[in-house]
């Protein structure tokens, strides 16, 4: 899949409300991740967005992963801690944002 039909898919489906950043979910949701792109704010994550890009990417948040928000943090509900595959993962909110989770149900 190219990068074109990709954006494409991305937004019909973010029209359609199922895709949405992981930094947005809540304990309990699960999904697919569909895309990761270290794009938002480049130095709030205290590293450029290719360093956080591939960063997640060794961490495992890859396309077709499925994922499952564990935990939440006490302080602001961060950080989280996430199942991808197998693996269990923490990270905070701000670094969470640019990965895109396809639901597997709509949250309320």
């Amino acid at each position: 899949m190219n990068d074109l039909s990709v954006q494409a898919d991305l937004a019909a489906n973010s029209a359609a409300g199922l895709v949405v950043r992981l930094s947005s979910l809540e304990v309990g949701a699960t999904g697919v991740i569909v895309d990761v792109r270290a794009e938002s704010a480049p130095l709030a994550h205290g590293v450029d967005v290719h360093e956080l890009q591939r960063r997640l990417l060794e961490f495992g948040f890859v396309e077709g992963a499925r994922i499952e928000v564990l935990h939440e943090g006490a302080i602001r509900h961060d950080p989280i801690a996430v199942r991808v595959d197998d693996t269990r993962v923490a990270l905070r909110r701000r670094d969470a944002e640019d990965v895109f989770i396809l639901l597997d149900t709509p949250q309320k």
